[in-house]
């Protein structure tokens, strides 16, 4: 492994484990490996705070707008930038926004819109979004106090693969003996919060049947409800207590579950997530 820049996601994203990141990064560098695979990558709430990179990465995600904007931060990030930079805090800009088609866009049009909704949107929702407003922090979209960070992702990115694929897919290219993948899936009872399309309840079944016959060593962190602990029986699993907060609401306390293929990769998260 290789010490590599540390950054904060691009965007607000709903459910971007900001709370758990650092200690859930401390378990996968304690384990061997030389390729990372992420199939749920979202904003890269775990990624983007790893300190240490492997040979191969690659960051995937089934929602075409997050795949386009990396590819754009590696590639044209000054462009985005400029593009953004006299965006309004707006509702009426946000509407817009919204309303506009990204598949009748450039690449780098959509790469913009896209950043600036998630700015923008309550809660970080990539869909069904709402317009955020916070009366203790003013406008939520400034270029001024992102391009620090988007100039580190872009180098970052610059000899990460990145993927547009189903789970399965991903999994089924870049699996192997050294490969450590982490996941972080849609909460159960919450899948339509990313899009209808892009993942259904049922596919947590899929999932369980794909990871049972993983060449490589798996975590995934998921919401503790009884589904998934009967779905994901035959992992080892281990139940942490970490706050979950919304738009500056107050924190609560919630149960969520690491699972793994392998006991030893849990090994020491006791202490370090409860």
């Amino acid at each position: 492994m290789k010490e590599v820049i540390r950054c904060e996601p691009p965007a607000p994203w709903l459910g971007g484990k900001s709370r758990l990141a650092d200690r859930i990064v401390d378990l996968i560098e304690g384990i061997d490996h030389d390729l990372y695979l992420e199939p749920f990558t979202g904003m890269g709430g775990v990624f983007f705070r790893r300190r240490r990179s492997v040979k191969c990465e690659v960051i995937n995600d089934f929602n075409g707008e997050v795949a386009n904007l990396f590819r754009q931060l590696r590639r044209h990030h000054n462009v985005v930038l400029e593009e953004a930079r006299f965006l309004l805090g707006s509702r009426e800009e946000f509407e817009r926004f919204k309303a506009q088609r990204p598949d009748l866009m450039t690449e780098i049009e959509r790469a913009v819109r896209f950043l600036y909704l998630q700015h923008q949107a309550f809660g970080g929702k990539p869909s069904g979004q709402n317009f955020g407003v916070d009366r203790e922090r003013g406008s939520r979209f400034s270029i001024e106090k992102i391009e620090i960070n988007i100039e580190r992702i872009r180098k970052r990115l610059s000899s990460v693969i990145i993927e547009n694929l189903d789970f399965i897919e991903v999994i089924d290219r870049y699996d192997g003996g050294r490969a450590l993948v982490y996941l972080d899936p849609p909460y159960y009872g919450g899948e339509g919060d990313y899009g209808k399309s892009l993942f259904s309840r049922s596919r947590f079944v899929d999932l369980a049947a794909r990871l049972s016959r993983l060449a490589g060593t798996f975590i995934l962190s998921i919401n503790d409800v009884p589904a998934i602990r009967e779905i994901f029986s035959d992992f080892a699993m281990l139940e942490v207590q970490t706050k979950y907060t919304i738009q500056g609401g107050e924190a609560k306390n919630v149960g969520e579950l690491l699972i793994s293929n392998s006991e030893g990769a849990l090994v020491g998260a006791q202490k370090t997530l409860i």
